[in-house]
C-alpha cells in the first residue's frame, strides 16, 4: 500500500500537537507500508515540500495555503490512499481524491467552528479555512478523531457527516523518548531551582491554551511557575501575555518565562522535574502534551474539556478542573505543589497509563486498518 500523507508541519518545522502526531505516526507507518509525505515549508530529505504560489505573496494567508493544496493534489498521483491532517492540508486531500480517484482519510486534530478566536488571526481567511475543512470532512471516505470527545464534536459541527465514517484513533506517545531523566542542567540554565517544587506550562500563546487563566490563578501559588510559552497567534495576545506575566512577576518571586521553542530533550528535562504539569486549555481535542508529561512521570492538572478526560484520570494521574476557572485551577495546583509526594505517586501512575494505552505502534496499526477499510469499500 502506498500512502500519501499530507501535512503542513513536518520536522524540523513542528510547532503543535498535530505535527507531533504526524511525525510519530509516519515513523511507525513506514514500518508497515510505503508513505509519501507532502508538507509545507523548507526542503526535506524525507518528504516532498510544497511552497505557496509566489503570485500570492501579499494575499491572505488562507489563500496562500490553498495554493499549496493545489500543488500537493497535483503531486499525489499513484498513491492508493491520501490522508490529510488539519485544515491546511485537508483541501489537498479532497482535491486529490477527486482528481486521482483515491480514497481520502482526514484526521481531525481540532475544528474550525470551535476556534472562533482564529478570526483575529486570519481575518476573512477564517471563513476560507472553515469552508475548506467542512468541504473535506463532509466528503471524506473516513474521518479519524483523536478522542471520543473529538468524535462527538465532529458530528455536532458537521451533522451531514455519516457517523459510520467516523473512527476514533487516539494520539500517542513515545514512552522511550519521553521518559524521566535525572539531569538538571536545562533547569539551571533557565533559572529554575531544582530544589523548589514547580508547576510547568508548555504550549503556544493562543486563546485555546488558556494561558491567561493560569497567569491569573498563579499569584498565590506555592513554589515556582515555569512557562515554556512562545509563538503568539497575534500581536494582541502577545501584548496581553506580556502584561500578565509582568504583573505576576512583580507580585511574587519564582516566575520563569522561557520564550524559545526548546528542543525536545530540554522539554523532557523540564517535564521530568516538574512537580505538576498544567494544561489550562479552553479547547483541546486530546492534548498530546498531557501524554508527554505523564510519560515523564509528572502529575497533570488540566481542564476537563474535549479529550483530556480520556487521558488524565481525575484523582489518579492528576486533577481535572473546569475550563476558564482560575480559582479552581489555583486550588488544584496548590494541592499538589503543597504535597509533592502525592504528586509523584500520580506521576508514576501516569507514566504507567501512557505506556500501556498510548503506544504509537498500536495507533499506526489502527490507522492502517482504516485505510484498508476505505480501500475495500471503494
Amino acid at each position: 500500500m502506498r500512502i500519501g500523507l499530507l501535512t503542513k508541519e513536518w520536522p524540523p518545522e513542528v510547532y503543535g500537537g498535530a505535527g507531533v502526531h504526524v511525525e510519530y505516526l509516519v515513523r511507525e507507518l513506514r514500518r508497515l507500508a510505503e508513505v509519501d509525505v507532502h508538507c509545507f515549508g523548507a526542503v526535506r530529505e524525507d518528504a516532498t515540500r510544497h511552497e505557496p504560489d509566489p503570485a500570492l505573496a501579499d494575499a491572505n494567508a488562507a489563500l496562500q495555503t490553498l495554493s499549496v493544496d493545489l500543488r500537493i493534489a497535483a503531486a499525489t498521483a499513484g498513491c492508493d490512499v491520501v490522508h490529510s491532517h488539519t485544515w491546511y492540508a485537508d483541501l489537498a486531500g479532497h482535491l486529490s481524491a477527486l482528481l486521482h480517484g483515491q480514497p481520502h482519510v482526514v484526521t481531525v486534530h481540532s475544528l474550525e467552528p470551535l476556534r472562533p478566536w482564529k478570526a483575529e488571526q486570519l481575518g476573512g481567511g477564517y471563513r476560507v479555512s472553515s469552508w475548506a475543512e467542512q468541504t473535506a470532512v463532509e466528503a471524506a471516505d473516513a474521518v479519524i478523531a483523536v478522542s471520543e470527545g473529538m468524535a462527538a464534536d465532529v458530528l455536532a459541527a458537521y451533522p451531514a457527516l455519516d457517523p459510520s465514517r467516523v473512527h476514533v484513533v487516539h494520539n500517542g506517545i513515545d514512552a522511550d523518548e519521553y521518559a524521566p531523566v535525572e539531569l538538571t542542567d536545562v533547569l539551571e540554565r533557565h533559572g529554575v531551582d531544582p530544589s523548589v517544587p514547580y508547576a510547568l506550562f508548555v504550549g503556544r500563546i493562543t486563546h485555546q491554551k488558556g494561558l491567561s487563566h493560569l497567569l491569573r490563578a498563579a499569584k498565590g501559588l506555592p513554589g515556582q511557575l515555569v512557562l515554556c510559552a512562545g509563538a503568539p497567534d497575534t500581536p494582541e495576545i502577545a501584548a496581553e501575555t506580556e502584561a500578565l506575566v509582568a504583573e505576576l512577576q512583580a507580585a511574587r518571586p519564582g516566575v520563569v518565562w522561557i520564550r524559545d521553542m526548546l528542543p525536545r530533550p530540554d522539554v523532557v528535562q523540564l517535564l521530568s522535574h516538574a512537580t505538576v504539569f498544567v494544561c489550562p486549555s479552553v479547547y483541546e481535542p486530546l492534548g498530546i502534551v498531557n501524554l508527554e508529561a505523564m510519560a515523564c512521570g509528572t502529575a497533570v492538572v488540566a481542564s476537563a474539556v474535549g479529550g483530556i478526560p480520556e487521558v488524565v484520570v481525575d484523582g489518579d494521574t492528576g486533577l481535572l478542573v473546569p475550563p476558564a476557572d482560575p480559582d479552581r485551577l489555583a486550588t488544584a495546583l496548590a494541592e499538589l505543589l503543597d504535597d509533592p509526594g502525592r504528586a509523584a505517586e500520580m506521576g508514576r501512575r501516569g507514566r504507567q497509563r501512557a505506556v500501556q494505552h498510548f503506544g504509537w505502534d498500536a495507533i499506526a496499526r489502527r490507522t492502517l486498518a482504516v485505510y484498508e477499510q476505505v480501500l475495500t469499500q471503494r
